[in-house]
Parts: C-alpha cells; sequence; structure tokens
C-alpha cells in the first residue's frame, strides 16, 4: 500500500509505495492508477504511474492537496473489483541484423547466445509501466543470469520495434530512438499504432507478456 503521500510542487500529489521494484508493488500503483482514472475526481488532471510511485495532478481552484490526500487514503483496494489478467503475445525475429548487443551478451556473460535466448524465451513478463517514448513498456523480470548494465555509450538511433534488455528488465522501442539497452532481437508487431485513435497501445502497465520467436520470413510478411 502507499507507505507517504506528500506535495509535489504546487499543484502535484506524491504517491511513495517504497523503493522495491517488484510485480506486487507495482501491482497496487496500477490499481490506484486504475481506480483514480475510473473514478474521475473532480480537479485531477493527469495521473502518472512508475514502477513504485504514483504523481497526481490537479487544478488549484477546484482541489487543495488535503482534500485530495483524504481521498485517496479513503480507497480500499479490497472493494475493487480484480481484472482478469491479460497476456499480450509477442513475436521476436532474432538473427545478426537485428540482434545488435547479442555477441556482447554471451562475451560479458559468459554464456552463449543460444542460452540467451532461451532464457529470454522462457519467462512470462510484467508491464510495470510505459513511457520515454509513447507507448513503450518496460516489463520485467528477466532471468538473473542474462542480467547485464546498459551499454557504456548509448547508441544514438535504435530500430523501431528493437527488443532490449538491461538489468531486470525488457521493453520494445516503439519508435526510432536514442538508447542504450542491450538489443536482442526485433518486433514487427505495432506495439503503438497512433493511428488507432481508441486503443494505440498494445501494452499496458499490469499486463503479461509472452516473447515467441518467428523466423525472417514471418517477420517480413507480417505486415502485409
Amino acid at each position: 500500500m502507499i507507505k507517504n503521500i506528500s506535495n509535489l510542487g504546487d499543484a502535484s500529489v506524491y504517491c511513495d509505495f517504497g523503493n522495491e521494484v517488484n510485480e506486487k508493488i507495482n501491482s497496487n500503483v496500477i490499481n490506484y492508477f486504475k481506480h483514480l482514472k475510473r473514478n474521475k475526481i473532480n480537479g485531477i488532471t493527469n495521473i502518472t504511474p512508475s514502477y513504485n510511485k504514483l504523481i497526481i495532478s490537479f487544478d488549484l481552484e477546484v482541489i487543495n492537496f488535503k482534500k485530495l490526500k483524504d481521498k485517496i487514503k479513503k480507497i480500499n483496494l479490497e472493494n475493487i473489483e480484480k481484472e482478469e489478467k491479460k497476456i499480450v503475445k509477442v513475436p521476436i525475429f532474432i538473427d545478426d541484423e537485428f540482434s545488435l548487443d547479442l555477441k556482447r551478451l554471451s562475451n560479458k556473460l559468459k554464456i552463449t547466445e543460444k542460452q540467451i535466448i532461451s532464457s529470454f524465451l522462457s519467462k512470462e513478463y510484467f508491464c510495470y509501466m510505459t513511457g520515454f517514448i509513447a507507448g513503450m513498456p518496460f516489463m520485467g523480470d528477466i532471468d538473473s543470469k542474462i542480467r547485464l548494465y546498459r551499454l557504456e555509450t548509448p547508441r544514438v538511433k535504435v530500430p523501431k520495434g528493437s527488443i532490449g534488455i538491461t538489468e531486470q528488465f525488457c521493453n520494445i522501442y516503439t519508435f526510432e530512438s536514442p538508447g542504450g539497452w542491450n538489443i536482442i532481437g526485433n518486433t514487427p508487431m505495432k506495439i503503438f499504432d497512433k493511428l488507432n485513435k481508441s486503443n494505440p497501445v498494445k501494452i499496458n502497465p499490469g499486463d503479461n507478456v509472452i516473447f515467441y520467436q518467428i523466423n525472417k520470413n514471418e517477420f517480413l510478411k507480417w505486415n502485409e
């Protein structure tokens, strides 16, 4: 649950759920986020979840910090209906053209590329949050034996669809972007579709993700 609620500037509330990063804490963040979105408290202008924090911006002419804090403290998650877990299956193409850091990972981790791929594909991942660029999902937790820090020198351009890993997390670059994650493959799936106005984001906080490997022919034909 929330460990502390404090002011953040003049018109924001900072909800602190602790310092740990894990699925249980993040699920609480997401549940508060969803509850606040559904109930539309008058005066709230924006709600931003992260791994273990929730920032709620508000209009000072409509509501003040104390009143909003009291409303947040009265939220009882036990009375919130549990949603069915959503699983998103994401294809990944792995080869020399797209797996930019697989050899580096193999050398640094002292295990084979095949072992890295096998380990990565064997897990079901939890989406903690989206951000950095539109719709980019941050997911965990990868197997401890394939965890490594970011690149010493980030790339100026990471191709759209790139799937990267660093420390306990993996992500998907929804647009071409600078980045320092270790890239192991690419997906042809549109994780963020700006033309889909009603539901542009494929993976949302709280979703579970399973990756499965495809070949080059499947990759090239995916969006035909």
